[in-house]
């Protein structure tokens, strides 16, 4: 009897715990969770979250849902994973100050696909390690050593070039052409359904990968070579650089590794950027007294230089309206929407439990185009950049906190340039006065943005 006692006693006691711990679980897991929807079983909301890319509109899922769940965070389930997307200043300073604290970043599947040992996949202590390599290189005073059209290819094809020659030292047309389709290829694929099937974005973007990174090992071997020949030197460029960088034990990167690490850099430091000299001059074109700014900046410092006299650091320092025109381009017309961080354990953001595990997105538009932050967001103004500039965590073209865009510098620099060169030499007017603008992933005019050229009847430099 006393058993059988003992033993109701004992389930009583395990129901109970579980009825508790269910109730506490459950409290904590869902009714305090976001508000929101995780959509369609399997793939969530990630057709809709694309679907307004491809149409153009990448900020209407997420403006869509502010207004009817919350101007803070929201629940969602994105690229195969349940998470959250923050919003507002608040919510980037919460994830960008709490880097590898309660979040770290993280990529899609269809990401680790295409660069299994790149920088999202690496640990936390060699990704460190990465970014403190290309700081270093990419670092200001590094930097100071470097009819009709359709711009979007011309822009591609130069800032392709120009990561070609920072990175690989490879300055050959016949060689740069190698890579560029299978670079296109790769771009498109990235931030997609992660489907691996013959002919979706996803296979044709791992083929592509799998062949840059072919040629990629055949580049370094021959490198290797040369610096060990003395034909190369350490600091000529990125891929030197790696090569020649042990880590605290004497141990380099493997072959692989850095073929891989120089892949991500040339999708940051290609597209990115053709993206943004692609809209710098859609925005010149719609706007003349933009255009007459800039142009008038750029001829004072042509004027001020000798034929065949080449740009100086001092000059890029002096394109301060430029830089504020090629701003709030980034803004209205970020080249990237956004990124994702894990969860590395349970927290709280404004009264809302974010569970260990769960991905959480951050979207440069919720504060780019929210009224709060930029009073008439839609309006061109090169002038909210003047002075101290916008409030911190509302412009954030490059992330920010620990992962800001290592590149930045970089970036400015090729912007500025090209912009200098443009206006040196050109007007232009658009052609299709109302192009679409899609966004796989990267924001692009559908058709390239095609414009007719006006050149000066002199031009300098």
């Amino acid at each position: 009897m006393e058993a059988l006692y003992a033993t109701l006693l004992s389930i009583f006691v395990v129901s109970i715990s579980l009825a508790l711990h269910f109730i506490y679980f459950k409290t904590k897991s869902s009714d305090s969770l976001p508000p929101g929807s995780s959509g369609w079983p399997v793939i969530g909301e990630s057709y809709e979250f694309l679907a307004t890319g491809w149409r153009g509109q990448p900020e209407k899922f997420i403006f869509d849902r502010i207004a009817k769940y919350s101007s803070l965070v929201f629940r969602t389930h994105l690229l195969g994973a349940p998470g959250a997307v923050f919003c507002g200043a608040n919510g980037n300073k919460f994830l960008f100050s709490n880097e590898n604290k309660l979040v770290q970043s993280w990529w899609p599947s269809s990401v680790d696909k295409v660069f299994p040992s790149s920088l999202q996949t690496s640990s936390k202590k060699g990704a460190i390690k990465m970014r403190k390599m290309l700081l270093n290189f990419l670092k200001p005073e590094a930097l100071q050593r470097y009819s009709e059209v359709i711009v979007f290819p011309l822009a591609k094809n130069y800032t392709f070039w120009v990561a070609c020659r920072v990175f690989l030292g490879i300055d050959d047309p016949a060689h740069v052409a190698r890579f560029a389709e299978p670079f296109n290829l790769v771009a498109s694929g990235l931030i997609s359904i992660p489907i691996d099937l013959p002919g979706t974005p996803l296979n044709k973007a791992i083929k592509a990968s799998n062949f840059i990174r072919k040629e990629l090992v055949l580049i370094i071997q021959q490198r290797k070579i040369e610096l060990s020949e003395g034909t190369a030197t350490p600091n000529q460029d990125i891929l030197s650089h790696m090569l020649t960088t042990a880590d605290e034990n004497g141990n380099f990167m493997p072959e692989l590794e850095v073929a891989d690490k120089i892949l991500v850099l040339f999708i940051g430091g290609h597209d990115t950027t053709s993206s943004a000299c692609t809209f710098v001059v859609k925005y010149m074109a719609e706007y003349p007294e933009v255009y007459e700014g800039v142009y008038k900046e750029q001829m004072e410092i042509a004027n001020s230089k000798n034929d065949g006299d080449l740009l100086t650091w001092d000059d890029v320092q002096k394109m301060k309206y430029s830089w504020n025109v090629a701003c709030e381009v980034l803004r209205l017309a970020p080249p990237l929407q956004g990124a994702f961080r894990e969860a590395i354990m349970d927290f709280t953001f404004s009264g809302f439990y974010i569970p260990k595990g769960w991905k959480i997105y951050w979207s440069a538009n919720s504060t780019h185009r929210n009224p709060d932050c930029f009073p008439e967001p839609e309006k061109f103004d090169p002038s909210r950049f003047d002075g101290n500039g916008p409030a911190p965590y509302t412009f954030i073209p490059f992330g920010g906190g620990p992962r800001m865009c290592p590149g930045k510098e970089y970036a400015r620099l090729e912007i500025l340039v090209f912009m200098y060169h443009l206006a040196n030499r050109f007007r232009w007017e658009k052609i299709i006065p109302d192009e679409k603008i899609v966004v796989n992933p990267m924001r692009v005019p559908a058709k390239g943005l095609p414009v007719k050229l006006y050149p000066h009847a002199t031009s300098t430099n």
